[in-house]
């Protein structure tokens, strides 16, 4: 497997527009836009940072994966997110290495990533996250 960089760190809000303000007018960083994924119950807001982004989380549905997150834990860091050169190969590599995966095969993400995240017991309690981007 090869990870080129960590891709995104994926946080957990209430609301995109509250966090919103504390990213870009304290922080100083560029809003860079929203996309709904439908299948995921979510809505993404992302932040350029060098080579990397912050990417706000808001669920779209009270039964949804963020959702769940904000009830147990609140808001916060939700996963983090590393960009490998060939997602399928990543897979069937920690396959093979007894890693317990919550995705055997990509799914579609924000921005058309390819994406797949890995069972936080497996990952000493962080959900990992998998990302292959075409550029």
């Amino acid at each position: 497997m090869n990870i080129l960089k960590i891709d995104h760190l994926g946080i957990a809000v209430n609301s995109i527009e509250e966090g919103k303000n504390f990213w870009t007018d304290v922080l100083g960083l560029k809003f860079e836009g929203s996309e709904t994924v439908d299948a995921q119950k979510v809505t993404t807001a992302f932040f350029p940072v060098g080579e990397s982004e912050v990417e706000l989380l808001e669920s779209t549905s009270p039964d949804g994966p963020v959702a769940k997150f904000i009830e147990k834990k609140g808001q916060g860091i939700q996963h983090v997110a590393f960009r490998v050169d060939n997602i399928e190969s990543a897979l069937e590599e920690l396959k093979e290495k007894g890693i317990r995966l919550i995705d055997e095969k990509p799914r579609l993400g924000a921005g058309g990533a390819k994406i797949a995240f890995l069972h936080p017991k497996a990952t000493q309690g962080v959900l990992v996250e998998l990302c292959e981007r075409s550029s």
